[in-house]
């Protein structure tokens, strides 16, 4: 910006070009170039394999019901298991089959936590590796 000062002559002519607004200009036109740039340029095309071969259908899982009652009787598919070395033996037999059976325990909600972390403590021994707890709601009042 160019600015006359103290010469005593305004009737000179000012042969300065004022180029405030044009750089103005050239700010907003660079800032609409960035802008406006595709957002494609930035992507990254990948050739991925396509999978020609059909998928074998998942098998699912045997279950089993393993309930705790209250007074710490174990009920593996709704019958009673006698005694730990019962309990054992199924665990194992469970254990060994592929794929392995997912055990659903269901402990009743009076039951000590004794008997319930004896059954996890010989489900984890014998190789059980699928166990999960179901019966939550009982819990929630």
């Amino acid at each position: 910006m160019a600015m006359n000062v103290g010469n005593g002559k305004d009737d000179d002519v000012m042969m300065e070009i004022n180029t405030t607004p044009l750089i103005d200009v050239m700010l907003v036109l660079l800032v609409m170039l960035i802008i406006t740039i595709p957002i494609q340029t930035h992507a990254v095309k990948l050739d991925m394999p396509q999978n020609l071969t059909s998928q074998p259908p998942e098998v699912k899982p045997d279950v089993v019901d393993l309930e705790i009652d209250f007074d710490g009787t174990v009920f593996w598919n709704g019958s009673a298991v006698a005694n730990t070395a019962l309990l054992d033996e199924y665990l194992k037999s469970a254990a060994a089959r592929n794929p392995q059976p997912e055990i659903h325990l269901k402990p009743n909600r009076l039951v000590k936590y004794d008997y319930v972390a004896k059954v996890l403590a010989a489900a984890q021994r014998l190789g059980v590796s699928r166990i999960g707890f179901v019966g939550n709601e009982q819990y929630m009042d």
